[in-house]
């Protein structure tokens, strides 16, 4: 097996680790933001249901 092909069978794993987490609490996220933006957007989300409650 090449390095090229361990390289993809490892990512591979790593893809298939995470297939059935629930990720759409992250989907009005854009594509390539940074961690501050995902914490912002994450922490408005629990100030809105704090505020339901």
């Amino acid at each position: 097996m090449s390095d090229e092909e361990t390289e993809e069978t490892a990512e591979e794993s790593r893809d298939d680790r995470y297939a059935d987490v629930d990720t759409s609490h992250l989907d009005d996220v854009e594509d390539g933001c940074g961690c501050t933006e995902i914490w912002e957007h994450t922490s408005e989300r629990e100030d809105a249901v704090a505020e339901d409650d």
